[in-house]
């Protein structure tokens, strides 16, 4: 009788061990440039009541939050007419309480309304878990995925802007990966709805031109169509998006376009602030403004930004913006944040597609010990105890087995030393040390063997 083969839903995926050791590389980079930047590092659940998630994201959003069914008879609080009228809004309601969390940047500020009091302001956090989107999968895009954030919250200084495009700078160029960080300001993006006559839609200008990337100008002025946008709104709009020139260039024209506009200059005062500031750094990528850039989320007011390798084709793989009244939503006004999510999965996309990744990073075993049988087995362990309070990684082939199959398992494993205790070493004392990667062998006593790898 044949069985089927287990499976995993799609847009998830299983790692192994050599993905394991690559992705760690990835957030261990990450964390020490969170560290070296002042950030220090929270945890939140991995499901939230879906009274702190909905309503945060837009529409869309909403739609891709995950939602958990409520213990046992999930059906009691469902009535007959809530069956008859199919309102799905209504039946998830009473259906679920909580949902598995969309992003990282509403439970911490669901976290900083409820610990407020025991945290010291401006409050830099970073955090490094998973998250869940029910999005349709395809490449670079899907339903589980890590992020890695880094938040100040408390603070209004713009400062903290050229900050995050710092850490984003020291991080990729960690990674060597050549990047462009786009920058916008949604004060713009409002100013820009205010000039096409609909500032009553800025949701639905900054959902349509977040797909620009996506499905091109033409597809986002026939949905910016359908939401009521006139020809002549979009005939203004389009030479706004496809601005050229120097970052100056480009405010300087903005500048003028919102003359007389208070919202627009101040968005354009604070654009120039931040570009000036950062470029002062020394940056090592590019640092572009992209009028067209709008991450279609409700809650950024300021400043937003996405990274885009140079390299490679993917979506963006960090963003992030300030937020000013994020908190506001949780009862607590006058929080201004800002934060940045890298998207540690498209990462790892980029990195294995380029080979960027440092020789050695996958092997986890410095020195494997053959095993020739009982007696040169149990030597073998007491040279691995002193290789291992040495700080070295070494362990013992379980089994006596044939020799081409311990080198088969060196090789497999990437491990770098193979070192032999046979029946000879045994009674002189020593241990043969073989580079898995030239082939040159050694014999050293058994008690200089870790100097000798660790000089």
């Amino acid at each position: 009788m044949s069985t089927q083969k287990p499976s995993i839903p799609k847009g998830t995926r299983d790692f192994s061990p050599i993905e394991m050791a690559r992705r760690n590389y990835i957030f261990d980079t990450i964390r020490t440039a969170f560290r070296l930047y002042g950030f220090q590092q929270i945890e939140t659940p991995a499901m939230e009541n879906l009274s702190t998630l909905m309503g945060k994201y837009g529409e869309e959003g909403d739609r891709l939050l995950f939602k958990i069914l409520n213990s046992g008879d999930f059906m009691r609080s469902v009535s007959e007419q809530h069956l008859a009228e199919r309102n799905l809004p209504r039946l998830t309601s009473a259906m679920c309480e909580k949902g598995l969390r969309y992003d990282l940047t509403v439970p911490f500020a669901r976290y900083v309304v409820q610990h407020r009091d025991e945290l010291q302001f401006p409050f830099k956090r970073y955090q490094i878990q998973p998250v869940w989107r029910a999005d349709r999968p395809q490449k670079g895009r899907y339903r589980e995925f890590y992020q890695c954030d880094a938040d100040v919250v408390g603070s209004d200084s713009l400062y903290n802007e050229t900050e995050l495009i710092g850490l984003i700078d020291h991080v990729f160029a960690r990674f060597g990966i050549r990047v462009a960080i786009k920058l916008n300001n949604r004060k713009v993006l409002s100013a820009i709805a205010e000039l096409l006559g609909a500032p009553e839609k800025l949701i639905d200008l900054t959902v349509a031109i977040d797909k620009i990337d996506k499905i091109g100008i033409d597809n986002v002025n026939d949905e910016l169509r359908s939401k009521g946008f006139d020809d002549a709104a979009l005939a203004t709009l389009r030479p706004l998006l496809e601005l050229s020139g120097s970052n100056a260039e480009k405010l300087d024209t903005l500048s003028r376009v919102f003359d007389g506009n208070a919202i627009g200059t101040k968005g354009v005062e604070e654009l120039r602030f931040v570009i000036d500031t950062a470029t002062a750094q020394g940056l090592t990528a590019e640092l572009e403004l992209d009028v067209s850039l709008a991450r279609g989320l409700n809650y950024y007011t300021g400043t937003i930004l996405e990274v885009k390798a140079l390299d490679v084709e993917i979506g963006s793989i960090t963003g992030g913006g300030r937020y000013d009244n994020l908190t506001g939503v949780f009862g607590v006004d006058g929080l201004s944040g800002v934060g940045i999510s890298f998207g540690a999965d498209r990462i790892y996309d980029v990195l294995n597609q380029l080979n960027l990744y440092p020789e050695g990073v996958a092997s986890t075993t410095e020195v494997m010990m053959v095993n020739f049988g009982e007696r040169e087995a149990a030597q073998s362990l007491r040279v691995i105890a002193e290789l291992r309070r040495a700080g070295i990684s070494a362990e013992l082939y379980p089994d006596a087995a044939k020799m081409k199959k311990q080198m088969a398992y060196a090789n497999a494993k990437q491990i770098p030393w193979v070192a032999i205790i046979g029946e000879s070493e045994l009674e002189a004392g020593t241990v043969t040390i073989k580079n898995m990667t030239t082939g040159e062998q050694q014999t050293t006593v058994q008690t200089a063997l870790a100097a000798l790898l660790r000089p």
